[in-house]
């Protein structure tokens, strides 16, 4: 049986039922877990909270600890699981393959690659449409640079400040947050321009956003144009006029900012950067590894909400669900200068993380998870910006679907990120009263809310109602 518990806060707000059932833990006490960790594992793989979770269990949006606490997840193995935790379809899937063949490489045909990759593409629109299938988000960034030097002859890729496209040595150049980055030589041929954030930034309006919640500065802009949108175009000129050679690899962004918390540019800012590139010779890469698979709702991928259409597109995350596996989209003709020689990958693409891939898909269209992102994070984030208005802590709310970005402030004027210890206190609450979220920005200012596509407005109400909860006893706090 399900150990009843009771938070060491209290709240009003009361868990949506659950009718799953979880095992009965039966592995090592949370002690001896504790010895492992600190023996064994790695010290860089850092755990959160002050009282690390161990975790059990997951059925769908919830996760169970050892001793049966449930928890709502509002961040999904880090916006990985996708449709739901151990999915009884992408479960099933996976168990009859497993039976039937994990792996033979790529060498030989078999057909779950073929099925996946058709299927797979005809959810881009031409001319995306061969895939190359890998293991993670950085070796699929990692490719995409490959593929865009290889192709145009050039070295040059340009990225934004805040991006997070992995931490593999040719990636980290890409990275430009400061808590990634390492003291030994890396990024070379990698080039950060001013990141077009119309909250934190020197630029920003009323109007900016492709959100229902914009930002509270104020907007002198007229119908049709965006000054903030100019201004930061302007900066990226600057950029390529004095840091790089006139022709250029490539230009790599995010549809939306994650690990930097959700941070959104303004309207057309994205069609206008890559019509510069591409005036430079260079190709446009979007990563979608948090945004792609329906999770901004209005699309299925993040560069549509843009209005784009890039040369290159990765994908991870929530590909697989928690399955390992990754993928690069792009042209015929691209994908074709790496096949000068020999470029191979051992696991990508095997049996069982191409039926994974599939069922994932599956999933995202039979359950309606595109529909649910846009009708629940659009909910979420109108509930979210009253606790904004509410509270003068919360600084921005911001978002699509159900990516979501909440930056904490000491006030709203300055705009100052709130002391992390008055932010780990709220965020150690949410933790005690059973709801999971992320940190990022690069400050760790901002909470993330990126949770499996499956949850409903009850659980939106009841983490709204935490949250509320936790700030309420911010203040009380603070006074």
């Amino acid at each position: 049986r399900q150990q009843k518990w009771r938070s060491s806060v209290s709240t009003q707000a009361k868990m949506p039922p659950c009718d799953f059932v979880p095992e009965k833990y039966e592995s090592y006490p949370y002690e001896r877990m504790q010895k492992i960790r600190e023996q064994h594992i790695a010290p860089s793989l850092r755990t959160y909270y002050k009282k690390p979770l161990l975790l059990h269990q997951g059925h769908m949006q919830w996760l169970f600890d050892h001793e049966g606490r449930r928890y709502l997840d509002l961040f999904a193995g880090i916006v990985t699981v996708s449709v739901g935790h151990c999915h009884p379809k992408v479960t099933m899937a996976t168990r009859k393959q497993l039976a039937r063949l994990w792996h033979t490489t790529n060498i030989y045909m078999y057909p779950a690659i073929h099925e996946y990759a058709e299927k797979l593409t005809s959810v881009f629109p031409d001319p995306l449409k061969v895939v190359y299938l890998t293991n993670s988000g950085s070796e699929a960034n990692d490719l995409a640079m490959f593929m865009a030097r290889l192709h145009t002859r050039n070295f040059d890729i340009i990225c934004l400040r805040g991006g997070y496209h992995g931490g593999s040595p040719y990636t980290m150049g890409l990275t430009s947050l400061t808590p990634y980055k390492h003291g030994v030589a890396n990024g070379f041929g990698c080039t950060t321009t001013m990141l077009p954030d119309v909250f934190r930034g020197p630029w920003g309006g009323s109007h900016c956003r492709d959100s229902p919640v914009q930002t509270v500065r104020k907007c002198s802009c007229t119908e049709g144009a965006c000054l903030a949108k100019d201004q930061y175009i302007e900066q990226f000129k600057d950029t390529l006029n004095t840091s790089v050679p006139k022709t250029v690899a490539g230009f790599i962004a995010e549809p939306m900012q994650g690990v930097n918390g959700a941070v959104q540019y303004p309207r057309n800012f994205l069609k206008e950067a890559y019509q510069l590139i591409r005036e430079r010779g260079g190709l446009c890469i979007s990563d979608e590894v948090q945004t792609g698979f329906g999770r901004t709702g209005s699309h299925f991928w993040g560069f549509q909400t843009h209005g784009v259409v890039p040369d290159i597109v990765t994908l991870a995350k929530g590909i697989g669900n928690g399955f390992p596996m990754a993928a690069v989209v792009t042209t015929k003709e691209i994908a074709s200068s790496l096949a000068q020689n020999l470029h191979f990958n051992t696991f990508g693409g095997n049996p069982l993380a191409c039926v994974v891939g599939a069922a994932v898909l599956d999933a995202i269209e039979e359950d309606g998870l595109q529909k649910n992102s846009e009708d629940v994070g659009t909910y979420m984030l109108l509930e979210l910006a009253k606790l904004r208005d509410k509270f003068e802590v919360v600084g921005d709310v911001r978002g699509k679907g159900l990516m979501i970005g909440v930056e904490m402030v000491t006030d709203k004027d300055s705009r100052r990120p709130l002391p992390a210890e008055e932010i780990n206190q709220i965020w150690e609450d949410c933790k005690d009263m059973g709801v999971l979220i992320g940190r990022g920005g690069l400050y760790s200012q901002t909470f993330r809310i990126k949770p499996p596509m499956c949850i409903t407005k009850r659980d939106v109400d009841f983490a709204v109602e935490v949250f509320h909860t936790a700030l309420q006893r911010h203040v009380e706090r603070a006074a």
